[in-house]
């Protein structure tokens, strides 16, 4: 079962997730474990222009870990 602190966590993991894309943050290795963290599931694009990050953006792929509850 999910807590509510559970589920805040997962949020404000989500919340630095888009922070990060939109910040153009998203070739660290602590994006990669940001992901994980939010089981992310979708694309994440970058486009690199003489070194530096012109654009970057996600598709939403981002799907919960149904509970055993509700399946």
């Amino acid at each position: 079962m999910v807590t509510n602190s559970q589920s805040e966590n997962e949020g404000s993991r989500f919340v630095e997730f888009r922070r990060k894309v939109r910040a153009a943050e998203v070739l660290s290795a602590a994006m990669e474990q940001l992901l994980k963290s939010i089981q992310f599931t979708g694309r994440v694009s970058v486009v690199v222009q003489n070194g530096r990050v012109l654009k970057s953006g996600y598709e939403e792929g981002y799907f919960r870990q149904r509970s055993e509850a509700a399946v």
